[in-house]
């Protein structure tokens, strides 16, 4: 059964188990756009492992890379305040909080910045695991 959230338009399930669950609960042209960015970070980091976090889509690589997710009006983006800190000028009109990215629901996310962005976190999830040892 559809989640009746009022940030978001045809939600998915309230608890989906898995990205594909997650998915499917929006109308279709938000879920090109999902499946788009789910693609994207695959092709990035794929050796990243797929799960749901806080009732998001997310990548794990050594701990949580990125989540993301649809609303109302915008997509939500998180790669953690690092993630957003190391491409601080070049976010600017999209940063909302301290770990939060918002793009508009109806316009062309920044492919390019978030290719950038995974990048980094893999890199930076890496390094960490290996301080770790």
């Amino acid at each position: 059964m559809p989640n009746e959230h009022p940030k978001a338009p045809a939600q998915a399930p309230v608890k989906p188990k898995t990205i594909d669950e997650y998915i499917a609960g929006f109308s279709p042209d938000i879920q090109k756009t999902l499946n788009e960015l789910r693609r994207l970070i695959q092709s990035e980091v794929p050796e990243a492992a797929e799960k749901i976090a806080y009732g998001m889509p997310t990548f794990y690589l050594k701990g949580n890379l990125v989540h993301f997710a649809a609303f109302k009006d915008h997509y939500g983006f998180f790669p953690a305040p690092a993630g957003i800190d190391a491409f601080e000028k070049e976010l600017l009109p999209y940063r909302t909080g301290k770990g939060t990215l918002r793009f508009p629901l109806h316009q062309p996310l920044p492919w390019e910045i978030i290719k950038k962005i995974v990048r980094f976190r893999a890199d930076e999830n890496i390094k960490k695991s290996k301080k770790d040892i």
